[in-house]
């Protein structure tokens, strides 16, 4: 467990520039945002995101996480990050975003391995800071990071790296209007903490530590993921549409293997 953690804080650090002080209450957080955010003084994100989490989520396994961020006047988005404080693995995803955008919606699927507050963090170009939290609790049972993936363990080896895409609500039909979506990748996203019944050895982690998108030619985000992503990882998002027909998603996991695809997206799809 503490090397799972340590790892996703030590990626996450490098992924994420620091620099002074404060945020919200809690133990963890306060060591999460130190070493992955340094002394940078964090501000209340009440007003510019808005968090959605269930109160006590049915599946702990995937619960989604619905982040509405906007930002005030003259800032522009850098960077969406989503931790789970009491995870392992707590920063569980963290999105670097393209454009000159001030807003942003972004819906991650956690695995939820005890109860936790959980934070989204919103970086602006000029380096300002902002969070929010909630608490979620735990339904009970076995903690998600330990629970082997569901399904034939056959059947999720021979699906690995398929793609299912979506547009979420009415088709955009032009250039500069929001349009939203969703990416289901299959990939069992291992924990490493999972103990085999048979062997009585550990899974190996194998995660999907890296997922791109582009609309066109365009980068509309690059996603650094972590244990704390469910398995078969989905993501929802929006962007804003530059007339582009192709939307392309490549996702990387932790041994290196990579997969591509392409889907339609306008006006002739």
């Amino acid at each position: 467990m503490l090397r799972a953690r340590r790892f996703a804080i030590l990626s996450a650090v490098a992924a994420i520039a620091c620099g002074s002080a404060a945020a919200l209450a809690g133990t963890s957080w306060d060591g999460i945002k130190t070493e992955v955010y340094g002394t940078r003084t964090i501000k209340d994100g009440l007003g510019v995101i808005h968090l959605t989490a269930p109160y006590r989520p049915d599946n702990v396994m995937a619960v989604p996480l619905v982040a509405d961020v906007k930002l005030p006047a003259g800032q522009t988005l850098k960077r969406v990050s989503f931790v789970v404080d009491e995870n392992p693995s707590p920063v569980a995803a963290v999105f670097d975003l393209a454009g000159n955008r001030s807003a942003a919606a972004l819906t991650a699927h956690i695995r939820l391995n005890q109860q936790s507050d959980v934070h989204i963090v919103a970086e602006t170009t000029n380096g300002d800071l902002y969070a929010i939290e909630q608490l979620v609790k735990f339904a009970g049972g076995q903690a998600s990071c330990s629970a082997p993936p569901s399904g034939d363990p056959k059947e999720i080896i021979a699906n690995m790296g398929k793609m299912n895409f979506a547009l979420i609500g009415e088709k955009a039909t032009a250039s500069l209007k929001p349009q939203k979506a969703r990416i289901d990748l299959n990939h069992p996203n291992h924990t490493g903490m999972v103990l085999d019944q048979i062997t009585l050895l550990y899974v190996p982690m194998l995660m999907v530590d890296k997922i791109e998108v582009r609309q066109g030619d365009d980068v509309v985000f690059n996603m650094a993921g972590s244990i704390t992503v469910a398995q078969n990882p989905a993501i929802e998002f929006d962007y804003i549409t530059n007339g582009a027909t192709e939307l392309t998603v490549i996702a990387r996991d932790t041994s290196g293997k990579t997969w591509e695809h392409k889907f339609p997206i306008g006006p002739a799809s």
